[in-house]
């Protein structure tokens, strides 16, 4: 409906009224394609109004052609709901809709489709052969003033940060895992309940090689041989008294036994002075020693010369077994010279880590 009337201007002011069935025709959202969003501008009504009568008249001339075309084509009403319009084509809530091979390729491979990166399992499975733990604040700190580049993640409690204020900041600075957690969390990261309020995951060292070492050894040099000595709380104790006697190298079976958490507690930083030697067997690296110009020095409970009257060359191998069975024949039978410690004879042998002390310290009192 039209109404003209003149406004104070003179001018004739035209009115547009919307009937009912039109009122509330909306342009579509632009986001959704559905009603509900900002009303018609009055041109685009206008046009609307004018088409309608010729649509109609179309309608009735057409007749029932859709369904002679077929009852499974789509209307233009579905059609068009079904396109996007204005800016719906930049819209992130659109479904995009992909060609049969590249859906195929999206299944086979659904890490790829929501952009997580898949990681090997054999690379995780090699990673972690090459890692380890270390615990303990004496034994963490020593590791992080030797080789901190062989860090790879830490955990702490709040009581020890102020001591590791140093490892903090290098660790930040070298873009390092770290985490301040409580006691339990700290447990279940090392593994144990002894941790010292600090862990470290480290890269493991290897064993350098019987040839390696002869090539930078000095003229004074004792290299401790351990045939099958695996307990990690004897191997601690072991490095410790190696650390304090000056002693440098020890001839391993398995160079990661002194790696392990709880050897490294133990050894108390001890473990950052030694390093683990490996031959292709051990009687193999007892005899590249031999060539080399070492003394090899074996021990035992129950034969040998007394330690206080023997005198112990520079260069020397000391070879120590396991408490239980010592060391074995063919082991013992490659000595130069075989060792015992005196004692009242009320226990038959002392610890291995113990031993260790005294022979050591005989040979640096004899030698430095």
């Amino acid at each position: 409906m039209n109404d003209e009337f003149k406004g104070k201007s003179g001018k004739v002011k035209v009115m547009y009224v919307r009937d009912e069935g039109e009122s509330g025709s909306r342009a579509p959202n632009p986001r959704t394609g559905k009603g509900g969003g900002r009303p018609a501008r009055q041109e685009d009504s206008r046009r609307s109004s004018g088409r309608r009568n010729e649509q109609e008249d179309s309608r009735r001339a057409t007749g029932g052609r859709r369904n002679e075309e077929g009852a499974g084509r789509k209307s233009r009403s579905d059609e068009g709901s079904r396109k996007p319009r204005g800016d719906e084509s930049f819209s992130p809530w659109r479904t995009v809709s992909r060609p049969p091979s590249e859906r195929a390729a999206a299944e086979e491979n659904p890490a790829e489709q929501s952009g997580k990166v898949t990681i090997d399992p054999e690379v995780i499975r090699r990673q972690r052969q090459e890692e380890t733990r270390v615990y303990g604040e004496n034994a963490c700190q020593a590791l992080f003033q030797s080789r901190p580049e062989a860090i790879v993640r830490a955990w702490f409690v709040q009581s020890v940060t102020p001591r590791f204020r140093d490892a903090l900041r290098w660790l930040a600075a070298n873009r390092k895992a770290y985490h301040v957690v409580d006691d339990a969390e700290l447990a279940k990261a090392s593994g144990t309940e002894h941790h010292g309020g600090v862990c470290f995951i480290i890269k493991k060292r290897m064993g350098m090689a019987v040839s390696e070492w002869l090539r930078q050894a000095g003229e004074k040099d004792c290299v401790l041989a351990l045939e099958d000595v695996s307990n990690p709380h004897n191997l601690g104790g072991i490095m410790r008294s190696c650390a304090h006697f000056g002693v440098k190298g020890l001839l391993v079976n398995d160079a990661s036994l002194l790696e392990s958490g709880a050897a490294v507690r133990t050894a108390e930083g001890g473990a950052e002075h030694v390093q683990a030697i490996s031959g292709e067997s051990f009687a193999a690296g007892l005899e590249a020693f031999r060539k080399a110009g070492y003394t090899i020095v074996t021990t035992s409970s129950h034969q040998g010369t007394p330690l206080a009257k023997a005198e112990l060359p520079a260069k020397m191998v000391l070879v120590l077994g396991q408490e239980r069975e010592g060391l074995s024949d063919s082991a013992f039978q490659q000595g130069d010279i075989s060792l015992s410690i005196g004692g009242t004879g009320n226990v038959e042998s002392l610890n291995v880590s113990v031993a260790t002390g005294i022979l050591l310290a005989e040979w640096w009192r004899q030698n430095a």
